[in-house]
């Protein structure tokens, strides 16, 4: 008598939290965080490679790997609950539920921060949202493509 096995798991139930689509949003948060650390904290923004000013945005491009480096030696100035929101924040990126089609955090059905911590991010992305044009031109620009991406 033969046993029946179960059918394998369809590989797209869940999307994966480590493509393009996240790692663009994990180098936004960080770059929302450095924003509202330096003007309320007196913290420094991450020293460029060549320590001569701001990091590029495509400075933080690259492999997987990047995301160790993009919350912690990159962003090391944070002052410590700065440099704790965010790693909070890429710990909630690496679970979300919606993986490469997630949405912006505002347009979100889900919300995955806790209480306490909710409230601080809110009013990071409040503070910092409005500067990224200026200061990260490339990331805020693509996160309104994403905002947009979401309500049409």
């Amino acid at each position: 008598m033969q046993m029946r096995t179960r059918p394998p798991r369809a590989a797209g139930l869940r999307p994966a939290n480590h493509g393009r689509r996240i790692e663009r949003e994990r180098r936004t948060i960080a770059a929302m965080i450095g924003i509202y650390c330096r003007d309320h904290h007196g913290q420094a923004t991450a020293p460029s490679p060549a320590g001569t000013g701001p990091t590029p945005d495509n400075a933080l491009i690259g492999s997987p790997d990047t995301r160790d480096s993009v919350g912690d030696a990159l962003h090391a100035d944070h002052c410590p609950d700065c440099a704790e929101l965010l790693r909070y924040a890429n710990q909630r990126l690496d679970v979300c539920v919606f993986g490469e089609s997630k949405m912006p955090c505002n347009d979100c059905s889900v919300h995955c921060y806790s209480a306490s911590r909710r409230g601080r991010i809110v009013e990071v992305m409040r503070y910092a949202g409005p500067r990224m044009p200026w200061r990260h031109p490339l990331l805020g620009l693509m996160h309104l493509v994403d905002k947009l991406r979401a309500r049409f």
